[in-house]
């Protein structure tokens, strides 16, 4: 069975003119769109541009807070040392570890909880919506000290309660190691963000026509069929956001490894490594260099999601 999506639907006024012009009908979406969604445009820039714009000029320094008077400009020595230092290579590991193991099991469980959502009877759909965005509703910080104390050896419940699984007792120190620790904080963050890609999910499934589901079921094509040739492809775009999204919130993961480790066991992030040297040793240089570091590498990120999944925005308007 092929993969099915719609054809883009012939429209009686072109987008484009004869002569290769925009059409006023494109000029006009165009204006609309940049009047929607401008003002936040430029409330963002001047919110972003200028603390990048300082961390990038501060990361060209060897410059410490409490000791003003020596600040010296060295130019990109900073990332030399960032970049040498197997400290910056483990907290980068870490990062895509917990990035890698939370977006993935947050797109199966999304997806899923997406389905549910989208085919619960009318009369308790929204009930049921808001019951499984309660988690996403809840603050980052709150979220992490809950799962800390129910994990904790002295104060938590999970040993208790689970001590009939393997590898599990009363005496059992979750945040004693790295592998437990990183289990932990994954928990906890796909406990606290699937709800936001299902959101996302939901909103891609209303947009399948339900014309192509039964053609599909026409032609014979079983659930699974018209899941991987139907569903799946008309939510590409989607997909791709939630993803996207996900992904660079995962990447920028502080809370969690703050509340619950502080960073021990080799469980410190990117995001926690700008902070020590930062907030913690003063360092504004190094911190500064790991900022942009950090900036970088979610730009890099969002590139290669936007290449990857190819998604036509365009086509997806109608404009081709």
């Amino acid at each position: 069975m092929t993969t099915t999506t719609l054809p883009p639907t012939k429209k009686t006024d072109p987008v484009s003119a004869p002569d290769g012009k925009v059409s006023d009908r494109s000029r006009g979406e165009r204006k609309l769109g940049w009047m929607l969604a401008g003002p936040a445009f430029f409330v963002m820039l001047a919110v972003t541009a200028y603390p990048i714009a300082q961390a990038t000029y501060e990361s060209l320094f060897s410059y410490r807070l409490t000791d003003p008077g020596n600040r010296e400009f060295i130019g990109l020595s900073n990332y030399g040392v960032i970049l040498s230092d197997p400290l910056w290579w483990q907290s980068l590991w870490v990062t895509v570890l917990i990035t890698l193991i939370t977006v993935a099991v947050e797109l199966v469980l999304g997806f899923g909880l997406a389905m549910v959502m989208a085919k619960a009877l009318s009369s308790i759909r929204p009930v049921v919506r808001a019951a499984i965005l309660i988690p996403y509703a809840v603050i980052t910080v709150v979220s992490a000290f809950a799962w800390q104390f129910a994990f904790d050896i002295n104060s938590g419940f999970v040993n208790s309660w689970f001590a009939w699984l393997p590898g599990v007792a009363a005496d059992t120190d979750w945040f004693g190691d790295f592998g437990t620790s990183i289990f932990v904080i994954c928990l906890a963050e796909i406990w606290k963000t699937t709800p936001f890609i299902s959101l996302l999910l939901l909103a891609g499934l209303a947009q399948v026509p339900e014309v192509l589901q039964e053609a599909a079921k026409v032609d014979g094509a079983s659930w699974w069929q018209r899941l991987w040739k139907v569903t799946l492809p008309n939510m590409k775009a989607a997909i791709m956001v939630a993803l996207l999204f996900r992904t660079l919130d995962a990447f920028r993961i502080f809370d969690s490894i703050f509340v619950m480790t502080a960073g021990a066991n080799g469980t410190e992030s990117v995001s926690f490594l700008a902070y020590r040297q930062t907030i913690s040793r003063l360092e504004i240089g190094l911190g500064s260099a790991v900022s942009v570091l950090l900036f970088l590498a979610v730009m890099l990120i969002a590139a290669l999601f936007v290449k990857g999944f190819k998604v036509d925005l365009g086509a997806a308007r109608g404009e081709k």
